[in-house]
C-alpha cells in the first residue's frame, strides 16, 4: 500500500483535462487564443498615445505587457499542436505571470474606482456644505453618503463577485497550461531519453548539458524555467504512471 505525503495536499494542482472532458491540447490552445484576443487590446491602448489622450504610468505598463504577451503567444501558439517542450515552457511561464501581473493591476484599477466612487459620493455634501442658507442647509441634510453608499452597496458587491470569479477561472487555466507543458516534458523525456538513476520518480532534464535540448542559448532558456518549480515541471511519474494505469483499466472495462 503507497504512504500519501502529509504534504501532498501542498502541491500545484495537476488537471488531467480540460473542463473535465477536454484533452489538454486542446484546451491549451483555447486558453491561449482567448489571451490572444484579449490582449490584442493592448495595441489599440498604446495607440491612444498619438491621439494625446493621458494615460497613467500604470496604464502605458499594462498596454506595454500586453504587447508582450501578444508577442509571445503569436510565436508560441503554433507550436502547441507541435508539443515543443521550450514553446510549451515559455507559454506556461508567460501566461502564469500574466494571471499573477493581470490580478495586480486588477486590484489596483478596482482599489482607484472604488476610491473615486467614494469621493464622488461625498462630493454633494461638501458642495452644500459651501452654501449658508437654509436651502442649502436643506440639501445638505438630503445629500448624505450614506444614502448613496447603500444604493451602490448591491452594485459594488456584484461587480467584486465578477472579478473573483474571473481571477479563479483565469487561476484554473494558468493550471491547464502548465499542466500541458508538463505532460509534453515528460513525454518528451519518455520518448527520447528513457528514466534517470539519480531519481525514479523524477524524470531527466532534456534542458541539460549534453541533453538533446541542452544546446545554445534555448538550452540555457530552458534550463533557467525548470529550475523553479522543478518537481513540478519533471516530478511525480509514479503518479501519472498510477493515473495513467487507471484510465486505461477503466476503458478496458467499459468495452467490455
Amino acid at each position: 500500500m503507497s504512504v500519501t505525503s502529509p504534504l501532498s495536499w501542498l502541491r500545484v494542482p495537476r488537471p488531467k483535462s480540460f473542463l473535465g472532458f477536454i484533452s489538454l491540447q486542446t484546451g491549451t490552445e483555447l486558453v491561449s487564443i482567448a489571451l490572444l484576443i484579449n490582449k490584442a487590446t493592448g495595441i489599440y491602448g498604446l495607440l491612444t498615445l498619438f491621439t494625446g489622450y493621458a494615460l497613467s504610468a500604470l496604464q502605458v505598463t499594462a498596454y506595454l505587457g500586453s504587447v508582450f504577451v501578444l508577442a509571445t503567444l503569436a510565436v508560441c501558439i503554433p507550436q502547441v499542436r507541435r508539443r515543443s517542450p521550450l514553446h510549451c515552457l515559455i507559454l506556461a511561464w508567460v501566461y502564469a505571470i500574466d494571471t499573477v501581473v493581470s490580478t495586480a493591476y486588477t486590484a489596483a484599477f478596482a482599489t482607484s474606482w472604488y476610491v473615486a466612487g467614494v469621493h464622488a459620493v461625498k462630493a454633494p455634501s461638501t458642495s452644500a456644505e459651501d452654501d449658508g442658507s437654509a436651502a442649502g442647509n436643506a440639501r445638505r441634510a438630503d445629500a448624505t453618503p450614506s444614502a448613496d453608499s447603500d444604493a451602490n452597496a448591491p452594485d459594488t458587491a456584484f461587480s467584486i463577485g465578477l472579478v473573483v470569479a474571473f481571477t479563479l477561472i483565469r487561476f484554473y487555466f494558468s493550471l491547464v497550461v502548465m499542466a500541458y507543458a508538463r505532460m509534453v516534458i515528460l513525454r518528451y523525456v519518455d520518448e527520447r531519453m528513457g528514466d534517470t538513476e539519480e531519481a525514479p520518480d523524477t524524470a531527466a532534464d532534456p534542458f541539460a548539458p549534453g541533453a538533446p535540448l541542452g544546446e545554445g542559448w534555448k538550452g540555457r532558456l530552458g534550463r533557467v524555467l525548470l529550475s523553479v518549480g522543478r518537481g513540478y515541471w519533471l516530478g511525480g511519474k509514479k503518479e501519472d504512471e498510477e493515473w495513467a494505469r487507471q484510465v486505461n483499466s477503466k476503458f478496458r472495462s467499459s468495452r467490455e
